[in-house]
């Protein structure tokens, strides 16, 4: 009997017969968790709120978590195309551009958020674009010469959904129907530079005028919805191309059964829970 297998095993190499490409390897070699977020808010702020989340998955996982500290959105999108970092939240139109990319990275899980004066509880916010509500601004085309915030030119919705909504302003080019565009960097930026006067309007996600709200930076009367866009689907956690399977299958149960376990985390961005997600999730939102 062992001579049969081992004539076998012998043929087996003979013929160049070798394993199927990409097949997952029985073990993990991984030796710590890397995760990129993008900078809606101040990375400092990023950076002390996701704690509570690194040290639930590394006491779990039994691996060093650490957050990658990101520039700008693209920073985030190419870091997790190139394996630079394992896990990335992306938003929905830096998730496409990531995916078209690299197809293998995976949608897995979002945020259920909490209800808020601008969102509502579940799964969808939007692109909204704010000015005072003692402007006297009431439509769209009295923001011709104003001067408009975006967030991040990778924003979906700061700057993406807007440009594409608005796209035939100033004979398609909103430069010129705007007085000024101006890129804050962030839609934190965008608000405070529209509660500061320092721009007459801003495009920015519901759920941080809402943050703004709960936290007490800003009145709930005290800026107007001008637009709002279609319902989009929140953004997504996503696992790069080179992740382990077998750590993709930990991260995602540990995440979709948190519990309570979280609750410091998620109060701090506004949710109630992860839900899962997958790439039908956000597929057509560029096409809103």
């Amino acid at each position: 009997m062992l001579k049969q297998l081992t004539l076998f095993v012998l043929l087996f190499f003979h013929l160049g017969i070798t394993p199927a490409a990409g097949a997952t390897p029985p073990y993990c070699s991984q030796e710590h968790i890397r995760i990129g977020v993008i900078p809606k808010k101040p990375m400092e702020t990023l950076t002390r709120e996701y704690q509570p989340l690194i040290q639930y998955l590394s006491a779990h996982l039994n691996l060093p978590v650490e957050m990658v500290h990101a520039e700008s959105y693209d920073s985030v999108i190419q870091a997790l195309i190139s394996g630079g970092i394992d896990i990335a939240w992306l938003g929905p139109a830096g998730y496409l551009m990531a995916h078209a990319q690299e197809p293998r990275i995976e949608a897995f899980a979002s945020l259920t958020i909490e209800q808020g004066r601008f969102t509502p509880a579940g799964n969808y916010y939007y692109s909204i674009l704010l000015v005072h509500s003692d402007s006297n601004i009431e439509t769209i085309s009295q923001l011709e010469g104003k001067d408009v915030a975006f967030s991040e030119p990778s924003s979906t919705s700061g700057a993406i959904l807007p440009r594409r909504v608005f796209s035939n302003l100033g004979n398609g080019n909103l430069e010129r129907f705007f007085g000024s565009l101006i890129y804050t960097g962030s839609h934190d930026r965008s608000i405070d530079a529209l509660l500061d006067n320092r721009v007459d309007a801003a495009f920015v996600a519901s759920v941080r005028a809402d943050d703004y709200i709960k936290k007490g930076k800003m009145r709930e009367e005290q800026l107007t919805v001008l637009w709002k866009s279609a319902p989009l689907h929140y953004d997504p956690y996503v696992f790069s191309a080179s992740i382990c399977e077998s750590l993709k299958t930990q991260i995602k149960n540990l995440l979709l059964n948190s519990g309570q376990k979280l609750s410091r985390f998620l109060d701090s961005q506004q949710a109630l829970g992860f839900a899962p997600v997958n790439h039908s999730n956000y597929e057509n939102v560029l096409k809103k």
